[in-house]
């Protein structure tokens, strides 16, 4: 039980993050910045194997230690899981991509960082009181 708690409690945190997110950085940041080589249109199927995977991840690399060691260490776990995760797929498009830039690159691994801490975080506190 304390795993489907911290799982849905990762989900629900860093989903409705990074939807607000994406849906002012999508316009306003990337687009601008991007908009040659972005998709026409979302691709839920991907969206939906990337969140399946990552919340999996968060729940793993973060949560667990969390729930021995303490929010802060949840927190810890999910800002380097967060920033490494992004830095990986960023990195690789800066080193191979025409027209990617450093600002991007930047702004994703601190969003990554960030937005995996609170969840980490979130799901811990919910797993702990509720799982």
């Amino acid at each position: 039980m304390t795993w489907i708690v911290a799982a849905i409690a990762a989900a629900v945190v860093f989903g409705a993050m990074d939807a607000v997110w994406l849906g002012w950085a999508g316009p306003n940041f990337y687009r601008p910045r991007l908009g040659d080589i972005l998709a026409d249109s979302f691709r839920m199927a991907p969206a939906l194997a990337f969140y399946a995977a990552y919340v999996c991840a968060i729940v793993w690399f973060a949560v667990r230690p969390g729930l021995a060691g303490g929010i802060a260490a949840a927190a810890l776990n999910g800002a380097l899981l967060g920033a490494i995760c992004y830095a990986t797929y960023d990195l690789t498009n800066q080193a191979t991509l025409r027209h990617w830039s450093l600002a991007i690159t930047l702004a994703d691994i601190a969003w990554g960082a960030f937005a995996t801490a609170v969840a980490a975080s979130a799901a811990t506190f919910a797993a702990g009181k509720l799982g």
